[in-house]
């Protein structure tokens, strides 16, 4: 069959950095077509150009078998392509009805917006409010707004980048089983993920891209995970000694300590209830949660970017904070790295800025977390979402470094949206500080990651934070409010 959207020989450059590398895709109707690579391997670039975002230097795109040269994103939604971006590109001021329908034509009609956002909400199993706010979503919630602004134009392509990143283990199951309706409709998805097993589970075609270039194409009963893994790397990934988690602590300092803790949300509705704990220096304490159980105001209470309203807080003056949402909360994309290093501390430090010291640290950064390009003047956004990720992992371990005994970390969703070998330098990272004396407190909407890491274990549900062994089957009864 003649493929829905090919792109032949696509190269793209962005000054002296190949993004692109002569690669090519192609996809048929009616099917899921995994593209997979390392962080920085050219897969968002290569659908940017898919979508008109970015126009290639060489290259063909072929719709239907016929040329098609894209000047805009408008050009490519025209010819049936969508996209849903890692990074969110909804108005945050704007309620979850008046995104899906933004950019579409005609009068703007309350009645048809309800009727289009509950249209979707039966079609893919997503839970949206048409009234709700963006800006007070919190990440998966986004998610599925940006999936529903997308299929609401009905794409015959529909390109999904890192869509499960976010979403609890049910929500990606629903996600998937509605990826495999669209596609028996006569839709193709294009599903660029870093779960290989997800990607085997769900496609009929993978492509694996490394350093800009295509280097693998099969179909995806023809190989394994193991497979996927060599042909993103180019040999066996070195996934580090993750196995070291730590042992109990009972002899060191207590980081953080909290009694009858009370935090509230921004509209002031009270999400964390009388919790009662002690964190102590070199733990790990795994937090667990359903979306909208009062977890994110509890991380960010620790983490001292909200205040209490009520009970009694101990915590360090500085902690590190990574958030999941580093666009929103955490970096400058247009400015270069040494900016955003020294954005550490930033609204607590006082006196003159050391650029000469902050250049020469975060080159230093640069060596110790392995980041690409290694240019401490570049700009954020010109790194991948795996680089990006450790400029802020990096920055923030500093703080805690800095904070000597009383040092405190609190990290949320930091593997989000990373390969392989990145999820496990970064779980090797807090391994690291843990080890050193760091209070870590680690949330992750993958419950396996959390055990995986966790000395101890917090579930939040309700706004009750309840302390429950380190066990699947008492940690999933927990997230369901069951004993």
């Amino acid at each position: 069959m003649t493929p829905v959207l090919e792109l032949s020989a696509i190269r793209k450059r962005f000054d002296s950095a190949t993004a692109v590398d002569g690669a090519s895709l192609a996809v048929e109707p009616g099917t899921v077509h995994a593209l997979l690579g390392e962080n920085g391997a050219g897969k968002t670039t290569l659908m940017r150009i898919a979508y008109g975002m970015l126009a290639p230097d060489a290259g063909e795109i072929r719709v239907n078998g016929s040329p098609r040269r894209f000047s805009t994103a408008v050009d490519a939604i025209e010819a049936g392509i969508g996209m849903v971006h890692q990074h969110f590109t909804l108005v945050p001021a704007m309620t979850v009805a008046e995104n899906v329908v933004l950019g579409g034509r005609g009068l703007l009609r309350n009645a048809e917006m309800m009727t289009l956002v509950a249209e979707i909400a039966s079609r893919t199993g997503f839970r949206l409010d048409p009234h709700a706010r963006v800006e007070s979503l919190p990440v998966g919630a986004k998610q599925r707004v940006e999936i529903a602004k997308a299929v609401a134009r009905n794409p015959s392509v529909l390109i999904l980048d890192e869509p499960t990143a976010a979403l609890a283990p049910s929500e990606i199951e629903d996600l998937l089983q509605w990826i495999r309706q669209y596609v028996r409709s006569g839709a193709s998805v294009v599903l660029i993920t870093h779960k290989l097993s997800e990607a085997l589970a769900i496609a009929d075609e993978v492509t694996v891209m490394r350093r800009g270039a295509g280097v693998f194409r099969a179909p995806a009963r023809d190989v394994s995970v193991s497979q996927l893994a060599r042909a993103m790397i180019g040999a066996d990934p070195d996934m580090g000694d993750t196995s070291r988690r730590p042992a109990q602590v009972t002899g060191r300092s207590v980081v953080f300590e909290a009694e009858l803790l009370r935090v509230a949300d921004e509209a002031g509705r009270v999400r964390v209830s009388d919790a009662s704990f002690r964190i102590r220096g070199g733990e790990i304490v795994g937090v667990a949660a359903v979306e909208g159980s009062g977890h994110r105001e509890l991380l960010r209470a620790l983490a001292g970017r909200t205040s209490l309203a009520g009970g009694r807080l101990v915590r360090p003056a500085d902690v590190g904070f990574v958030p999941e949402d580093r666009h929103r909360d955490a970096v400058m994309v247009s400015r270069s790295l040494t900016d955003n290093i020294a954005l550490r501390g930033a609204g607590a430090r006082r006196g003159r800025v050391d650029w000469r010291r902050l250049r020469s640290e975060t080159r230093q950064m640069i060596g110790e977390f392995d980041i690409r390009p290694a240019d401490a003047g570049a700009p954020l956004g010109a790194l991948s979402g795996g680089n990006q990720q450790r400029i802020v992992l990096g920055r923030e371990l500093a703080v805690a470094r800095e904070t000597r005994a009383t040092a405190g970390l609190v990290v949320e969703n930091p593997a989000r949206g990373l390969d392989v070998r990145a999820t496990a330098f970064v779980h090797m990272r807090l391994l690291d500080a843990a080890a050193n004396g760091t209070a870590v407190v680690f949330y992750s909407s993958d419950l396996d990651e959390v055990l995986a890491l966790a000395t101890r274990l917090f579930v939040v549900f309700a706004g009750v934070v309840r302390e429950v062994a380190l066990d699947r089957d008492d940690a999933g009864r927990a997230l369901l409010g069951l004993s």
